[in-house]
C-alpha cells in the first residue's frame, strides 16, 4: 500500500490518509461515498456552461499529495493583512491545512462559543456539529467537491451559541507552503439570535511554484441572527484555487459577506446564499484584482426560497496585464417566494488593452410579486482623468491609484469593518502598474 506522502490522490493514498485518522465511523463512511462519487465523475467539460470560459487542461492533479502532519512552527506561517492592531475573540492559523496556532479568549468560551480547527471540533463536540456540517455543501455537484469531501483537513469552525453575541472579531488565517495542499472546510454555525464577526484569510508566498487549494464554506445562520464574514483569497501565484461556498439563511437573519480575491493562478468558486425564512437579508461584497495571467472565475446565486427576502450583490473587479475575470450571477426566486427584492451587479475597470472580463448576469424568476434587477459594465480608465490629475502633479502610477480607489469606493463603503476596508485599499493600490 502506498504512503499518503506520495503525489497524487489514488486508491492507496486514500486508504493511507484514512489509516492516518482516528475518525467516527460516520464521517469514514462520508470520506468513502465522497471517493467513490470522485472516481465515477469525469473532469467538467469544456463545453459545460459553468467551464466553458475557465480552461483547467494545464491543471494536473496528479502533482498534488492529500495534507500531511507537518513539524513546522507558527512562526513559518506567513500573510494575514485584516487584524494588524485589533483586538480579537481569538484566531487559528494553520499552515497546508493543519492548525498550529489556537486561540480563544476565555470568556467566549465559558459562554459556549466554539472555535478552532473543524477536524479536532467535530472530534469534541461531534453531537452538536454534526447535524450542521455538510448540510450547506454538496460533495456531489462535481469532481471537486467530491474530492474535497473525500479528503478535507483541518479548516475552520465557529458555533455561536443562541443569544451571545461576539463583539469581537475572530480571525483564521489559512497558509501553504510551496508546492503544498490545502483541503481546509470552514463551518460557521450561529444559532438563533447569535451575532459574530469572522475573518478568514488564505495567503502564501506571491512566488510559490505551486499548489493547490480545494476547500469549501458553509454558513448557517439561525433565527435572528447576525453574520459579518470576510473571505479574504491571497494564495501565491502558482495555486491553483477551487471553492464550493455557501450560506443559509433562516428567518430575520441577515449577513453581510465580503468576498475578496487578489491572488492564485486560477480560481473557480461558486458561491451561493439560499433565504430559506422569511425575512432574511443578504448583502455580498465582492472585490476582484487581476493582473499577469492570472484568471479568476465566480459563478453566484442568490436563492429566493422564502417571501419577503431581500439580497443584494455587488462585485467590482479590475484588471490589467493580460488577466481574465469571469463572473456569472443569478437570481433565483421560487414559486413561494413573494415579496423578493433582488439586485445583482457586476462591473469591471480594464486597465489593459490585452485584459478580459466576462459578465454573464442572470433572472429566474417563478413568483409574480418581486422586484429584481441586475447590470453589468465594462470599460477602459479615462485618458482625460490621467491627464487632468498629472495636471495637478500627480504621476501617472498616482493617477490610475486614484481611479481604481474611486471605482472600488463603492463597495467599500458598504463594508463595515474598517480594518477590512482600509486593507484592501492598501493591497489593491500596491498592485496598481503603469500601463499605456
Amino acid at each position: 500500500m502506498a504512503t499518503a506522502t506520495e503525489l497524487g490522490f489514488n486508491q492507496d493514498t486514500f486508504e493511507a490518509f484514512l489509516a492516518s485518522r482516528d475518525e467516527p465511523s460516520w464521517l469514514t463512511d462520508a470520506r468513502r461515498t465522497a471517493w467513490d462519487h470522485f472516481q465515477a465523475t469525469p473532469w467538467p467539460a469544456r463545453n459545460h456552461e459553468e467551464w466553458m470560459r475557465t480552461d483547467i487542461r494545464l491543471f494536473k492533479l496528479d502533482r498534488f499529495a492529500p495534507p500531511q502532519p507537518t513539524n513546522a512552527s507558527a512562526s513559518s506561517i506567513k500573510g494575514g493583512l485584516l487584524c494588524p492592531g485589533v483586538a480579537l475573540a481569538g484566531h487559528n492559523r494553520s499552515l497546508d491545512s493543519h492548525s498550529l496556532d489556537l486561540t480563544l479568549h476565555k470568556n467566549w468560551a465559558e459562554r459556549g462559543v466554539i472555535f478552532g480547527s473543524l477536524d479536532t471540533m467535530l472530534a469534541e463536540h461531534g453531537d452538536l456539529l454534526r447535524p450542521h456540517f455538510q448540510s450547506a455543501f454538496h460533495p456531489t455537484y462535481d469532481r471537486f467537491a467530491s474530492l474535497h469531501a473525500a479528503f478535507w483537513t483541518g479548516g475552520q469552525v465557529l458555533y455561536v451559541p443562541r443569544g451571545v453575541t461576539v463583539d469581537e472579531p475572530l480571525h483564521a488565517l489559512s497558509s501553504m507552503s510551496d508546492g503544498g495542499t490545502d483541503l481546509g472546510h470552514v463551518l460557521v454555525v450561529l444559532e438563533e439570535g447569535a451575532e459574530a464577526t469572522l475573518l478568514c484569510e488564505t495567503s502564501s508566498p506571491t512566488d510559490v511554484a505551486g499548489g493547490f487549494h480545494c476547500g469549501a464554506v458553509e454558513l448557517i445562520l439561525g433565527a435572528g441572527s447576525h453574520l459579518r464574514f470576510v473571505n479574504f483569497q491571497d494564495w501565491g501565484r502558482g495555486v491553483w484555487h477551487f471553492a464550493h461556498q455557501k450560506a443559509i439563511v433562516h428567518r430575520d437573519a441577515s449577513l453581510q459577506w465580503t468576498v475578496a480575491a487578489l491572488g492564485s493562478r486560477l480560481a473557480k468558486v461558486n458561491q451561493r446564499v439560499a433565504l430559506v425564512g422569511e425575512g432574511a437579508n443578504c448583502q455580498v461584497n465582492g472585490v476582484l484584482f487581476t493582473e499577469d495571467r492570472q484568471h479568476l472565475s465566480y459563478d453566484t446565486i442568490q436563492h429566493h426560497e422564502a417571501a419577503n427576502c431581500r439580497s443584494d450583490f455587488l462585485y467590482k473587479a479590475a484588471l490589467q496585464d493580460k488577466s481574465r475575470t469571469v463572473w456569472r450571477g443569478m437570481i433565483k426566486v421560487d414559486p413561494a417566494a413573494q415579496k423578493t427584492d433582488g439586485y445583482q451587479r457586476n462591473d469591471n475597470l480594464l486597465l489593459s488593452a490585452d485584459a478580459r472580463a466576462d459578465s454573464i448576469p442572470g433572472l429566474e424568476i417563478e413568483a409574480d410579486d418581486v422586484r429584481c434587477t441586475h447590470g453589468s459594465t465594462s470599460g477602459r480608465v479615462d485618458e482625460e482623468l490621467i491627464f487632468y490629475a498629472g495636471c495637478r502633479g500627480f504621476t501617472r502610477k498616482e493617477a490610475i491609484q486614484m481611479i481604481v480607489t474611486g471605482f472600488f469606493q463603492h463597495v467599500f463603503d458598504r463594508i463595515t469593518i474598517e480594518n477590512v476596508r482600509e486593507a484592501l485599499a492598501l493591497a489593491i493600490a500596491r498592485r496598481v502598474r503603469e500601463y499605456e
